[in-house]
């Protein structure tokens, strides 16, 4: 627990003492965000509470012509105390690995906003002036007019949780869930009259209609593209991203089988990412991005592909992994992301608190407490670590951090939902928005 003039304002990353501290002694926004959901289980509420308003207080308000300084309206990727625990050093990207400005953590502070709200009923906070500017200007920073006319948001690549080259620049999945739930927590605790929630709304609509139209994947929808027609012009369009049926990877018709789905990766002009990302996928169900039926379909395609996707260690952040040839180009040979390891292909703990809370939505929870059950012993025998490698995600990840905060706070929050599912509706949403086409 890391204090600000005596009051705790949050978790550093890793309390492992026999590895380079690096940015690992620092708070990580998302990081914060998984551990804020057990500490707001079992009452710790203060250390929320400081942490929402410490970020308010580092979020930029910079005006956004000038390069070298984060975008107005952004916060940082992580923070630390500095000169004796007086003051917060803020790292919008400046000290990480190829100096890359996270764009999830502005959502993933509304996420933790709207959860405190609904489990403390301070209705106060979010309605205080500081905290209201804040969450216009994170409206504002997304909602703002691009080079592009999709209701999604560009995204570089390495920019949120896939912190290095994996190949998902452009629209990934994860952003494009954690932008859908931050529009919904801001239409929640925003006022009625505040002038932005009419285009909040219309952009939710919006963007529930495009995903699951268009990033959708099944067998119908894998026969659908194999037949359909290219290099089309014009509002009758079918195939609007004119998407190559020989673009289809092989492994993908087969692994993928009726009842089951999932949302791609990726979507932009002719190309589909057909990788399996299971934050994105999980957080698609959580947030009711997914409709019922997919979160059926997703449930239902990591019980028959239990082997490629859970294995030893919960969960495959993708699958399958870039290998060969591949891994060279999408990663820039980056070691770290070799086969099976770390990004690429590595099983991350910290995913076993959306899992179970998916499952639960899916009424699954056999699913997830199998999961959860096999992970316990080994997260501890283990020490806690960042992630494990291999095929079969049996072996701890090399350079892997061990007492990583957010692997004991993904297990620790599995166990508490599974002990009492309703918890999960401070961070979750049923799929009943109406999408609209755009």
């Amino acid at each position: 627990m890391v204090e600000l003039d005596g009051r705790p304002v949050g978790l550093l990353a890793s309390l492992d003492q026999d590895a380079p501290r690096l940015n690992y002694d620092r708070i990580f926004l998302r990081d914060f965000a998984v551990a804020s959901i057990p500490l707001l289980i079992e009452g710790e509420t203060e250390i929320v509470r400081n942490f929402l308003l410490a970020c308010v207080e580092m979020q930029s308000r910079e005006e956004p012509f000038d390069c070298f300084r984060p975008g107005k309206g952004l916060m940082p990727a992580s923070f630390r105390p500095v000169d004796d625990g007086s003051r917060l050093d803020a790292d919008y990207g400046e000290d990480s690995i190829a100096r890359v400005t996270p764009v999830d953590s502005v959502f993933w502070w509304m996420l933790v906003l709207r959860a405190y709200v609904k489990k403390t009923g301070d209705k106060e906070l979010a309605a205080r002036d500081d905290v209201r500017e804040a969450m216009r200007l994170i409206v504002e920073l997304a909602l703002t007019a691009r080079f592009e006319m999709y209701p999604t948001l560009l995204t570089p690549d390495g920019s949120f949780m896939i912190d290095r080259r994996m190949g998902v620049y452009g629209h990934p999945l994860e952003v494009q869930a954690l932008f859908f739930a931050a529009l919904r927590a801001a239409h929640e605790l925003m006022p009625a009259d505040e002038p932005h929630q009419k285009h909040v709304g219309k952009r939710v609509q919006h963007l529930v209609y495009h995903l699951r139209q268009y990033y959708w994947v099944d067998p119908g929808r894998l026969e659908a593209l194999r037949k359909g027609k290219v290099d089309q012009y014009g509002e009758q369009d079918g195939n609007i991203f004119n998407i190559y049926p020989d673009a289809i990877p092989t492994w993908a018709g087969g692994w993928v089988c009726d009842g089951a789905g999932y949302f791609a990766g990726n979507v932009g002009p002719g190309r589909l990412d057909y990788r399996f990302f299971s934050h994105g996928n999980l957080l698609a169900a959580l947030f009711g991005l997914a409709s019922d039926e997919q979160t059926q379909a997703i449930a239902r395609l990591f019980e028959i592909r239990r082997d490629d996707l859970l294995a030893c260690m919960p969960l495959k952040l993708v699958y399958p992994a870039f290998e060969d040839r591949d891994w060279q180009i999408e990663t820039g040979s980056d070691p770290k992301n070799r086969p099976w390891r770390y990004h690429n292909g590595g099983s991350w703990p910290f995913l076993l608190l959306p899992w179970t809370a998916a499952c639960l939505r899916a009424g699954r929870a056999d699913l997830a407490a199998e999961a959860v059950e096999q992970a316990g012993p080994h997260l501890a025998a283990d020490d806690w670590p960042e992630f494990y490698q291999g095929v079969d995600g049996g072996a701890v990840g090399e350079q892997a951090r061990r007492r990583q905060i957010w692997s004991a706070a993904g297990w620790l929050g599995a166990n508490l939902l599974l002990e009492n599912p309703s918890e999960a509706e401070a961070f979750s949403w049923p799929a009943d928005i109406e999408p609209k086409p755009c």
